[in-house]
């Protein structure tokens, strides 16, 4: 039982709380402040607190709790007996109770319309981000402090239920963690354990994405827990080398013990870099909180990061959630790596059902759309690589190299050739690159949306539908092609039918682009068979369309725009990088999650399981390497096309090109004095073009032909240069 004295320290506590709410306004204390020449770093300082704590208070996001609300209404009395209130008609400074000057998204609380409910309060104080001088660089060597710059919040009305953005990455200070999300906002976090965060994020912190169409999901609320996060939560810095190839924190660690006891579940993939915790769903809602843990390499340096000089590792929180806040407001919330992230994209924005009602009943019930993939269809024996299980009885050797007869071989271009002695007059090699190539190509591309239909007997070709041909294509040559009149000379172009530029020496089967291709340049295209998709559609458009749009954006944002053109934009591209390094980064990102979902559709096994065994990539309905195979072939013929006409125009033929980047032989180190334009100064129709935009093409690096002869006569024979050149960007020539 409580002794006196306890209970008397007891309510003299409570007293002292009452008469302490006599505290002046938010506005008031700031003008206090102000009018004593104090800082927030010198009152923090007395009171033993942090300068954004005092922050908070003066904007009234939060309130002081004792028994610092004791001394600073000490402080603040003091104040107001020196420095009165202004008399009522001298003019006052605005209440500020918004986001700093540093950042430029939402802001941390919305104020409800009059007749809408106001939502829960939650029980973690908002505060905003502290803002301090830009800096040029984003690390954090030493003491802890915010990189301010300006954000682009997403357009649109904010979603309450999501109104403090889709993510936040964790960090521990002082014992103290905090949520950063995007805008500059800071949440104060009061959970203790992993389990105790994830229930905080699904009632109280109001994070997560709404869905990109009418019939999709809602995504997934997203932690980023840092390397003082997982110290705080009791996780390990990094996993061993056990957990490593398992994927997964030991079964028998105390936080995944904890994760059972308060009745959360893990997915099979358990409590890895990408951790994905959830309880049941109520109704329609789903109840999902994912953990992208970054000293685990949840965010690898290849896609999300600059893999020579890693940043993520040491960039403050602020700064990571404005990159991937921005991530997510241009391509969607994160899913893992960019590669799934872009196949997500493609799902996200093309969903396989819809809640339709039944005219009947009343009752909604589960229906398909027309324009997306709802199944997971049979595969075909040329379309798929060579673990695929449907090759073991196939009767191939164990080292069997099949052949282009035997399997669909749509890849991009590795090709190179001899200079020619005219060639090797030109002092310089200019590579130009082409923007987001693979995205470019799929570009009004129309694709299967169901199962193969194997046509026999002689079928004819048919543009119109997308497929695998088996057709003999020796027969065509390029040098009886005529572009605008003129007639090119084909031995110093690759073949548009082959990825290493070969002319075919016979059968081989081939993506319903590469064949129209072979009709658009005038030749006979005679199928022997053919596994055709008899329903298509432009599934990939509202994919490349948001990729597109986040990609120039991004660029925008670095000062390269769309309307820039020769010099001007030559010079943007190569300081763009030091206009802004977080986008920068942006820009890598958006240009992997392009390449690698594309790659995705055909994604192989890995070393996962023994050759011939199913690998968990083939259950997806999105496993569908005709898609794959027609974008690529899209991409390879369309380059082939502008090659074509730059040779005609202007008689310039290129000596390698690699995936997307197009090495061509220069009297000078720029593109302006290699790539062909008219007399009024614009590109010749059809060549390649100087510009931001998907499809365009930017200066990947100049190199002279002394270092080419160089390199050719070290390896004993030449070889594909191409993406060893990369004066201007090291990033560059990777295959966008």
């Amino acid at each position: 039982m409580p002794t006196e004295d306890e209970l008397f320290s007891a309510v003299d506590a409570l007293l002292e709380e009452v008469a302490q709410d006599d505290l002046p306004a938010p506005e008031e204390r700031k003008r206090l402040r102000e009018a004593a020449g104090l800082s927030q770093e010198q009152i923090a300082k007395a009171l033993k607190s942090r300068r954004e704590t005092i922050g908070n208070w003066e904007s009234g996001l939060t309130e002081p709790r004792p028994p610092k609300r004791a001394a600073y209404a000490r402080l603040l009395e003091g104040l107001a007996a020196r420095f009165p209130t202004p008399a009522a008609d001298a003019p006052t400074p605005a209440p500020t109770p918004t986001v700093p000057e540093a950042f430029t998204g939402p802001a941390p609380v919305s104020a409800p319309a009059a007749d809408a409910p106001a939502p829960p309060t939650p029980a973690a104080a908002v505060r905003p981000a502290p803002a301090v001088k830009p800096a040029a660089s984003s690390r954090r060597p030493g003491a802890k402090k915010v990189v301010a710059r300006k954000t682009t919040a997403p357009a649109g009305a904010v979603d309450p239920r999501f109104e403090h953005g889709p993510l936040a990455v964790i960090d521990c200070e002082d014992g103290q963690v905090s949520a950063y999300c995007v805008g500059g906002l800071v949440l104060d976090v009061p959970a203790k354990t992993i389990p105790a965060l994830v229930d905080w994020t699904l009632t109280e912190a109001r994070l997560g994405q709404a869905r990109l169409h009418r019939h999709g999901r809602d995504a997934d609320p997203i932690l980023v827990l840092t390397a003082s996060a997982l110290e705080r939560y009791g996780l390990p810095a990094a996993l061993s080398q056990e957990e490593q190839r398992a994927g997964r924190l030991a079964a028998g660690h105390k936080v995944v013990k904890q994760i059972e006891r308060a009745g959360l579940q893990l997915t099979q993939r358990g409590f890895g870099p990408w951790a994905r915790l959830y309880r049941d769903p109520e109704g329609s809602r789903r109840r999902c909180v994912q953990l992208c843990i970054l000293p685990w390499g949840a965010l690898d340096a290849r896609e999300w990061d600059k893999k020579d000089d890693p940043q993520l590792p040491t960039m403050h929180p602020a700064d990571l959630a404005r990159y991937l806040g921005l991530y997510a407001a241009r391509v969607m919330t994160p899913r893992g790596s960019t590669a799934t992230t872009g196949l997500e994209l493609m799902t996200a924005l093309r969903p396989p059902t819809r809640a339709q009602k039944d005219e009947a009943t009343g009752e909604f019930k589960q229906a398909f759309n027309d324009d997306a993939i709802t199944a997971k269809y049979d595969v075909v024996p040329c379309e798929v690589p060579d673990e695929h299980p449907i090759l073991k009885d196939a009767g191939f050797a164990r080292h069997h190299i099949r052949t282009p007869a035997e399997m669909l071989m749509e890849e991009p271009y590795d090709w190179c050739r001899p200079l020619t002695d005219e060639e090797c007059a030109n002092p310089y090699l200019v590579v130009v690159d082409i923007n987001m190539s693979f995205a470019a190509a799929a570009n009004g591309l129309t694709v299967g949306l169901n199962g193969p239909t194997h046509l026999t007997g002689n079928p004819k070709f048919d543009p119109a539908l997308p497929g695998s041909w088996l057709v003999d294509l020796s027969h065509v040559d390029l040098s009886r092609v005529q572009i605008n009149g003129r007639t090119v000379d084909g031995s110093r172009l690759p073949s548009p039918f082959t990825p290493n530029g070969d002319h075919p020496t016979g059968p081989a089967w081939y993506a319903t682009p590469t064949l129209a291709y072979a009709q658009e340049l005038g030749f006979d295209v005679a199928p022997i068979e053919a596994y055709v998709r008899t329903q298509t559609g432009r599934y990939l458009d509202p994919w490349y369309k948001r990729l597109r749009d986040a990609y120039v954006a991004t660029m925008a944002d670095m000062g390269v725009t769309t309307d820039l053109q020769g010099q001007e934009f030559l010079e943007a591209m190569a300081r763009r990088k030091q206009v802004d390094p977080t986008m920068a980064l942006l820009e890598t990102a958006i240009k992997a999650t392009a390449k690698g979902a594309i790659g995705k559709l055909r994604q192989r096994s890995r070393g996962q399981v023994p050759y011939y065994e199913p690998y968990p990539a083939l259950n997806r309905e999105t496993w569908r390497p005709d898609i794959r195979a027609a974008v690529l072939a899209a991409q390879r013929v369309g380059l082939h096309r502008k090659l074509m006409k730059t040779a005609a125009a202007a008689d310039l033929y290129p000596v390698a090109i690699g995936t997307d980047a197009i090495v061509y032989p220069s009297p000078g180190p720029s593109p302006l004095d290699v790539l062909p334009y008219t007399p009024e100064g614009t590109s010749a129709p059809g060549t390649f073009r100087l510009g931001v935009s998907p499809g365009m093409v930017k200066h990947q690096g100049t190199q002279t032909v002394l270092w080419a002869e160089a390199q050719f006569e070290e390896r004993g024979e030449v070889f594909n240069i191409a993406n060893l050149i990369k004066t201007a960007d090291p990033t560059a020539g990777e295959g966008e």
